[in-house]
């Protein structure tokens, strides 16, 4: 009865996205206040039956209903309560349920936080996330309903128990990555909106700019903590000791943070000089397109990878219909409203215009490689040509040249004023953070290693370049006195968050630089008693347990880890066998702090009681999640400037003008 409730209000959330495509859309046509008023509610009906349909799936996998399809392919009766809540996501269709629940949760946000902004516009928003919302919840009643019962028209046939959560999915890691990320993917609908809405009203200006950034924002700020949490989670629980392989599905959440990037960059040229509105369109509908165009790779099974949920071709064929009209009509509406938006604003070649363009350009290009190298083996293999692998070495090279081009603008770009800048009053400036920077960059391998890499150098270099720069455009204002020192305190949290945000950009550089140059990896035969020398660490197999869960038995392995023959720590590496979806599973062990890891992995049993066991030494790995993280917390001091602070006050009198008209 449950599931049936769940499925009703599904579709009764279906219906309020319909109406919310189309009753705000007329009022706002026919000039009809009342018609566009009713663009909050049916947001909110439409959310709620939404939150509803997904706690009742929700409940049915807590109570183990294995009459429904879904839940008896992703469950267990022994599966612990707490995965089995993570199980609703861990599959295909609990998976789009909660896409669409996240979808819905931003519909309802922005109707909340949106009674300052004109009524017109803000039905027009509203009612663009009702069109993206009519698309998914069709997908979802028409193809990849979790409502599905097992029951046939001759006999039932309920399993007694399910077939168990994917392997890879029983972590705390994926507790949090799919949410996090949903929440970045999703998110960029909003900005969609903001952008579409814009062109329809023709309203192109910094008003637009300012109201969308903030959500914006937000966005990026999700999916920046999604994609650190998912590099985390393949780094200890795949056993492979990496951090990012360039996987086609990794691809589909790199490319709309790419261009996110540039947007919010793009945005705030937009509001504060009033240039860049038709490429900040473009780019925020390129955002939201390149979202749907990941969902069509994870969902339709076209390309392999252990992140991907469904191999259905006419789930593919929907979602690629959904993906092209999305695109058609946005690019279409682009085109016929942008090419009468005319920027007034004049700058010349050296300022920061010219700079944060640059950057966005360089963003863009970056994409591109990575959707080239994503599709090309794709459709290379689907005009019969074969099969071609376009893999790390590839993206490691060209991503090498585009950053170092992006960083040196990073470091020039918060220096140069608006509009125009001499050259020479930065030349001294520059020159000096370029000296300290290859200073900084050869000194600090001779501190922490014993050699010298190149690349290491290089990655270093330009970590310090933007350490440097950021701290040199703080004291440029201090010599210009636009500030003095006591008052710098007082800049805007955004300008705050622009400097916190580019050191944690240099954060990650030199996590990056440092563990592709200076890891140690070694495979080794090991047994109970036996001990690795790497200096300065020593590793000893002290023994091997048995140990079981709910779903699982395992071969775990005890290391003790001495540095200098002293002892560090004690460490357990697993070998897990699923017992109900019968695979073996890695448990990799961690000794950590903050400069570096310690990373031990259990391999196959290769006889006479002796295993393959592979060590690494992974120096400043962590550096990359924490600049991650220093990064997400950049976007939530820019989103908590006064100037984004949201009042929810009644509609002003123009307003209620508009309202009664």
């Amino acid at each position: 009865m449950i599931a049936e409730l769940g499925h009703f209000a599904l579709a009764l959330a279906f219906a309020f996205s319909l109406m919310l495509a189309i009753v705000p859309l007329v009022g706002a046509y026919r000039g009809h206040g009342g018609y566009m008023a009713l663009a909050r509610p049916l947001t909110y009906g439409m959310f709620i039956f939404t939150l509803i349909s997904y706690i009742a799936l929700t409940w049915a996998f807590l109570v183990g209903d294995f009459s429904l399809i879904y839940v008896a392919n992703n469950s267990s009766s022994v599966l612990p309560w707490y995965y089995r809540i993570t199980a609703v996501w861990g599959s295909h269709e609990g998976s789009f349920l909660l896409w669409m629940l996240v979808q819905a949760g931003w519909a309802a946000a922005l109707a909340l936080y949106s009674t300052r902004l004109p009524l017109t516009f803000a039905a027009r928003v509203l009612a663009v996330m009702g069109i993206i919302g009519v698309g998914f919840y069709l997908f979802m009643l028409l193809t990849s309903n979790p409502f599905d019962r097992t029951l046939s028209y001759v006999m039932p046939m309920i399993p007694i128990d399910g077939r168990d959560m994917n392997p890879l999915l029983q972590d705390p890691g994926m507790i949090i990555h799919p949410p996090l990320l949903y929440f970045g993917y999703v998110g960029l609908s909003v900005a969609f909106s903001f952008a579409i809405a814009a062109l329809m009203g023709g309203r192109l200006d910094s008003a637009w700019a300012r109201w969308s950034r903030p959500w914006t924002l937000a966005a990026w700020i999700f999916l920046t903590l999604g994609i650190m949490v998912g590099s985390w989670w393949a780094y200890y629980e795949l056993g492979w000791g990496g951090w990012w392989f360039w996987d086609p599905v990794e691809n589909a959440s790199f490319m709309p943070w790419l261009i996110a990037t540039a947007l919010i960059h793009s945005l705030a040229v937009t509001e504060k000089r009033g240039t860049f509105k038709s490429w900040t369109v473009l780019l925020a509908i390129s955002g939201f397109s390149l979202s749907l165009l990941g969902t069509f790779l994870v969902r339709s099974g076209v390309l392999v990878s252990v992140h991907s949920f469904a191999a259905d071709p006419k789930r593919g064929l929907f979602l690629l219909a959904f993906l092209t009209v999305v695109i058609v009509a946005s690019l279409l509406l682009y085109a016929l409203r942008a090419s009468k938006v005319v920027s007034h604003t004049r700058y010349e070649l050296f300022s920061r215009e010219v700079m944060l363009l640059g950057n966005n350009i360089l963003l863009v290009t970056a994409t591109m490689v990575v959707l080239l190298g994503t599709l090309l083996p794709l459709v290379h293999q689907q005009l019969g040509l074969g099969s071609v692998s376009i893999g790390e070495p590839f993206f490691n090279t060209v991503f090498f040249w585009l950053v170092i081009p992006f960083v040196v603008l990073i470091g020039i770009a918060p220096m140069v004023r608006w509009r125009r800048q001499s050259m020479a009053e930065l030349i001294k400036p520059l020159l000096l953070a370029l000296f300290l920077a290859v200073a900084v960059g050869f000194a600090l391998p001779l501190v922490f290693a014993n050699h010298v890499s190149g690349m290491a150098v290089i990655g270093l270099i330009m970590a310090a370049w933007i350490t440097i720069t950021t701290v040199q455009e703080l004291r440029l204002r201090i010599a210009n006195r636009e500030h003095k020192l006591p008052a710098l305190v007082k800049l805007g949290r955004s300008h705050w968050g622009m400097v916190l945000g580019h050191v944690g950009f240099a954060v990650v550089i030199i996590g990056i630089a440092l563990v592709q140059n200076y890891e140690v990896e070694r495979t080794v035969r090991m047994a109970p008693g036996d001990t690795f020398v790497q200096e300065p660490y020593s590793f000893t197999f002290q023994s091997l347990k048995h140990r079981e869960g709910s779903n699982w038995i395992s071969d775990a392995a005890v290391f003790e880890i001495s540095r200098n023959n002293k002892v560090i720590g004690t460490v357990l590496s697993e070998k897990r066998f699923y017992t109900i979806q019968r695979q073996v599973q890695t448990k990799t062990a961690l000794q950590v702090n903050p400069l570096r890891d310690l990373y031990i992995a259990m391999g196959e049993e290769l006889g006479d009681g002796s295993w393959a066991v592979r060590i690494q030494i992974k120096p400043f790995v962590r550096w990359i999640w924490f600049g991650g993280v220093l990064m997400a917390i950049a976007g939530l001091l820019s989103i908590s400037d006064k100037r984004y602070r949201i009042k929810r006050k009644p509609l002003v009198a123009a307003q209620a003008k508009e309202a009664k008209a």
